[in-house]
């Protein structure tokens, strides 16, 4: 609904998209909507977005995305 800002695309074919970016001068869609960051396993038939949960104790109101990375290890 808010677009996704970045993805990034693992080897074994999971995608973590962010989405959610406000930046002044950009027109929000959902202004008064936290950030979110899914997961879409595209080895499947029919990829579908799912919303992570995000731990407790993070300050959810106020998360922002702009980027993401994973790191393997």
């Amino acid at each position: 609904e808010s677009g996704s800002e970045d993805i990034d695309i693992l080897p074994n074919g999971l995608a973590f998209i962010s989405s959610g970016l406000k930046y002044p001068g950009l027109k929000s869609f959902a202004p008064d909507k936290p950030g979110e960051i899914f997961l879409v396993d595209l080895n499947e038939e029919k990829p579908r977005a799912v919303e992570l949960r995000i731990s407790r104790g993070f300050d959810l109101a106020s998360f922002n995305p702009h980027g993401i990375s994973t790191y393997i290890d």
